[in-house]
């Protein structure tokens, strides 16, 4: 398992703000720059599934008939 699926969302969007911060200084080598560009890729694409993860376990929240809050079971937890 790489260090990035054990990355929190606010860990992730963290680390991300830094590597986008330090793309734009342009104060690196191009070589860097493709590496820091590569990383903030996959940060993105990691902050973007724990986000649709969180939205499926929010729909799962529904409303009784009576109005009353329920919740269904979600899978894996």
């Amino acid at each position: 398992m790489s260090e990035l699926a054990t990355m929190s969302f606010e860990e992730a969007m963290a680390e991300l703000e830094r590597v986008v911060g330090q793309l734009e200084r342009g104060d690196v080598p191009l070589e860097e720059s493709i590496t820091l560009y590569e990383r903030g890729a996959q940060l993105r694409a990691h902050c973007e599934a724990k986000l649709k993860a969180a939205e499926e376990r929010v729909e799962k929240i529904t409303r009784g008939a009576d109005g009353t809050p329920g919740t269904e079971p979600v899978e894996g937890l």
